[in-house]
């Protein structure tokens, strides 16, 4: 009987290969500099001492030189600490926990929506559909204006709701910090939808009698990614105005949004999106440099034009079998790709090592140069980053990008346990993620986190964060009483009577 060859190119690891590969480029300079060290030390040791105290002494060392070269590198050290940019910390951030009054099941979301849109039985069965494949479980909550039947909220509904989630969420963050309001430098505060006059960000001015030269931002009207831009703009504040620190809120206010009509690319938000909201304290005082718990490396904002077709988000599009399913439209997911692109581009130099470059350098060279047909690399953003955090604005998004950067069922958990347990909170979904990641005791020192926001516009924005010290498992938080039962089997169909 003939001997089976083996076959070698399955029994060899090639990912080991890989591996050594990244170690040999990342280290590069280590490995170049040991030869040559090594070399000085041997040629030291071949010297005897006597040759050692004659080649010092012959050294001549004029005095004029001496105070020349010691003022050049004091001039030096001085233009590059005044033009280096300030280390902006993270001191810690707090996330509204709905009450469980706001509870609103599936069944019980389909139950009002049949009774609300009796007479508009095919919005009911899209609401339905739309819930069906949402990744939402049983214990998303809504504001108390949208319990009733039917809904019928007020300004005065909506400010209630804005006071409930801000103030909550600054008390718990301040109590945390140790921080007085009267210490607040600088005051962000987004809300997409709700912008009322006076403004959510004199609304908390008032509340905590905020000094009165504070500077004070009110951000409306940009989406879901919103919450990363207060960011930038928090960043580029503390860059001009030391030793300072920067409130941001990130929110949305859902009251007085229930759609009740036929216009199917309105009616995702109401099957969607759920209350929630976030406090955040950034810092640039080096006395946080120890308690702080990140800091910040990197913010990237693109933004790709859409146009009106773009913001109709759904379709049906009838199968073969006849079944009805639910996409996400081709315009929006063309935008929001070139979108991600145009951001992976610009921060991938920033943060991937120099072994995925040069594989993405060598790729891109032989696409132009050989053949236009080859697969493009796709760098592997998960030796730049231990933890993402992808906008859990649906479940299709999250899907995609865990596709499209290759990342595995861990990395994308924390979003997906989010988009279960709270729904689509806009702005402030970053942050029960990150709260999330906190609360299973993950998140070590040293470890890098990439938030990943996608909005109106169409906009994808990123952020970039270095924890700065290994984070104890919080005995608070949005999680505290549910963090055990998760992360739990998220079905792809949950099929509603």
């Amino acid at each position: 009987m003939a001997e089976i060859v083996p076959n070698f190119s399955s029994s060899v690891k090639l990912k080991y290969v890989k591996l050594g590969y990244q170690y040999l480029v990342n280290h590069i300079l280590t490995f170049l500099l040991i030869p040559i060290m090594l070399g000085i030390l041997l040629e030291i040791l071949r010297l005897g001492p006597e040759e050692i105290l004659h080649l010092w002494n012959s050294l001549y060392f004029d005095l004029i030189q001496v105070l020349c070269s010691l003022f050049l590198v004091i001039f030096i050290a001085t233009v590059y600490f005044m033009l280096k940019p300030r280390t902006i910390y993270l001191v810690d951030f707090s996330c509204y926990k709905p009450p469980a009054a706001g509870r609103v099941p599936l069944s019980r979301f389909m139950e009002h929506s049949r009774l609300i849109l009796k007479d508009n039985p095919k919005s009911v069965d899209f609401q339905m559909r739309i819930l069906e494949r949402s990744g939402l479980g049983e214990e998303t909550c809504v504001p108390p204006a949208m319990l009733y039947i039917p809904p019928t909220p007020t300004m005065r509904d909506a400010r209630d709701e804005a006071e409930a989630i801000i103030f909550s969420a600054i008390d718990s963050v301040l109590e945390k910090t140790g921080i007085r309001p009267k210490e607040i430098d600088i005051l962000i505060v987004n809300c997409s939808l709700f912008s009322p006059t006076p403004s959510l960000s004199a609304m908390v001015v008032n509340k905590y009698k905020l000094r009165s030269n504070i500077k004070s931002f009110n951000l409306s009207g940009m989406g879901c990614s919103a919450g990363l831009i207060s960011i930038d703009l928090a960043r580029d504040l503390l860059q001009v105005h030391p030793n300072s620190y920067a409130l941001v809120i990130s929110t949305e206010i859902t009251s007085g949004k229930y759609y009740k009509g036929s216009e199917r690319a309105m009616l995702l938000p109401n099957c969607l999106f759920r209350i929630g909201g976030a406090a955040i304290i950034l810092s640039n005082k080096r006395r946080d440099s120890a308690r702080a718990k990140y800091k910040l490396v990197h913010v990237v904002r693109t933004h790709k034009g859409a146009d009106d077709k773009a913001y109709r988000c759904v379709y049906e599009k009838e199968d073969p079998e006849g079944e009805v399913g639910i996409n996400l439209s081709k315009e929006l997911m063309v935008i929001a790709g070139e979108a991600l692109k145009s951001n992976i581009t610009t921060i991938g130099p920033l943060v991937l090592p120099a072994s995925e470059q040069l594989l993405f350098l060598f790729t891109l060279i032989g696409r132009k140069m050989f053949n236009s047909k080859w697969k493009p690399y796709i760098p592997d953003f998960k030796q730049a980053f231990e933890h993402f955090c992808i906008h859990a604005g649906g479940r299709a998004v999250i899907d995609e990008l865990q596709k499209n950067l290759q990342l595995s069922a861990e990395h994308v958990e924390a979003s997906r346990m989010t988009l279960h347990r709270f729904g689509n909170t806009s702005s402030s979904s970053l942050w029960y993620e990150m709260s999330y990641i906190e609360s299973k005791g993950r998140m070590k020192k040293g470890d890098r986190v990439w938030q990943i926001a996608f909005g109106s516009g169409f906009k994808c924005n990123s952020a970039v964060w270095k924890c700065n010290r290994t984070i104890k498992t919080p005995t608070d938080g949005p999680w505290r009483d549910c963090i055990d039962r998760y992360p739990v089997h998220i079905p792809e169909i949950v099929k509603l009577s």
